[in-house]
């Protein structure tokens, strides 16, 4: 029953840095830009500064929504 114990803890142990392993070199999914994701941001960056941009409230106004 002890050895049983000790071969479980030892699985235990080898999962958790297995798993800290997995959580440092994870890439998180919403940090992924592809080309056209990046173009559209600057697109908008663009648009933004040069104030080309409305409110969602101007627009819903100016189609009179």
């Amino acid at each position: 029953m002890a050895n049983e114990m000790k071969l479980v803890l030892n699985k235990l142990d080898t999962i958790k840095v297995e798993l800290d392993f997995i959580k440092r070199n994870m890439v998180d999914i919403d940090s992924i830009l592809t080309e056209e994701d990046y173009q559209a941001l600057m697109e908008y960056r663009k648009e933004k500064s040069s104030g080309k941009l409305i409110s969602h409230e101007q627009l819903k106004k100016e189609l009179g929504l």
